[in-house]
């Protein structure tokens, strides 16, 4: 006898989502979301790393009432935490984004709306009651770039997310197993382009949808002529986040693309610190991979991220629940950062810092 599915009250943890997220998708969805670059050993390290970091417990700090509430490129947030770009919804949910920004919205999250997006920008931030950012694949057709930037402005986009990191896209074991394919009624409104897959044919290597000629002079005029703040997505060297500082950007995302291009790169969660040494308070710093628990947060706020992105977590509930499914996704993270916060004797975002992490490297 088929056991019953659980109910979103039984969903305790963000790993529950992904348990039950396989029997919810197709194959070639599951795949999609699931899968990371070559052996995974990157992505298995996102996670892995957050978990290997202490904290330090505080005692007798009143702890009565705790805020989330934090400012982020002068933006306020509800939480620290985003929902991380992420194409073709509609691979989750027949609602597509609309399901996702409606699960924001009952949450308190903001969310950072992709090119590849099956639903129109203006019809996501006209239903959004939180902050929407926009995610861009700077295309080689450089007016059609300054369009997508013009209508993201128009629809209330309130900073532009610049991908940096992928020139081409990593060995995707698990997408070519499952020969993926957009289906034929997918379209990509934000690019005005029909069901164009993101994957190069058959042993190329470069794709019609991501410019492989991108460089830091194609950045300096993005900034130029943006009216809103853009972050560059995918910083992980900190000399390249030197160079950020003086391209004109506001902030820097540091990812690895969820581990879905290069294997064997450092995680995040080891990154991240290195980035914020170079940076110095100059730009403002988010962070994304692996962010699981609610105590990952908190050490990511700790080593100097001001917000975390989370990707694969939202698009399993929204294919096990749709909008209620990252609506309470959301709510698993905010209560369990709480919880953290409270047992580490802070109360509000502005008070975390490197004190809360446990110093493995001093003894009393």
């Amino acid at each position: 006898m088929a056991a019953e599915k659980p109910t979103l009250e039984n969903i305790i943890s963000l790993a529950d989502f992904e348990a039950q997220a396989e029997s919810c998708m197709s194959a070639m969805a599951f795949a999609y979301v699931a899968g990371g670059a070559a052996d995974e050993l990157t992505m298995r390290a996102n996670c892995e790393d957050w978990k290997r970091i202490l904290l330090a417990p505080r005692i007798l700090v009143d702890v009565s009432e705790i805020s989330l509430r934090t400012e982020v490129l002068g933006q306020q947030l509800e939480m620290p935490i985003m929902l991380a770009p992420a194409a073709f919804h509609r691979l989750c949910c027949p609602d597509g984004e609309m399901a996702t920004v409606a699960g924001a919205n009952q949450a308190g999250g903001g969310l950072i709306l992709s090119s590849f997006s099956t639903v129109a920008v203006e019809e996501v931030t006209a239903s959004a009651k939180h902050p929407v950012w926009f995610q861009l694949y700077f295309q080689k057709d450089k007016p059609l770039t300054q369009e997508m930037v013009r209508r993201a402005e128009a629809a209330g986009c309130k900073a532009l997310c610049i991908t940096v990191d992928t020139p081409v896209l990593g060995a995707r074991h698990r997408e070519s197993r499952t020969q993926f394919a957009l289906p034929a009624d997918f379209k990509l409104p934000n690019l005005k382009l029909g069901p164009v897959s993101h994957r190069p044919v058959r042993s190329a290597v470069y794709s019609e949808l991501l410019n492989p000629a991108l460089s830091w002079k194609d950045i300096e005029w993005l900034c130029s002529m943006a009216k809103v703040p853009v972050l560059l997505k995918g910083v992980m060297n900190p000399q390249d986040a030197l160079l950020a500082v003086k391209t004109g950007v506001s902030g820097i995302i540091v990812s690895n693309h969820g581990a879905r291009n290069l294997d064997t790169l450092p995680s995040t969660a080891e990154a991240l610190p290195r980035v914020a040494e170079k940076v110095n308070g100059k730009l403002a710093i988010l962070v994304d991979g692996g962010i699981r628990r609610g105590t990952d947060v908190l050490k990511a706020l700790a080593l100097g991220a001001k917000a975390v992105l989370v990707g694969r977590p939202y698009l399993y509930a929204l294919a096990f629940a749709g909008a209620a499914g990252v609506a309470r996704m959301l709510e698993l993270l905010s209560t369990e950062l709480i919880m953290a916060m409270a047992l580490t004797g802070r109360t509000a975002i502005d008070q975390i810092d490197r004190s809360v992490l446990w110093d493995t490297a001093s003894h009393v």
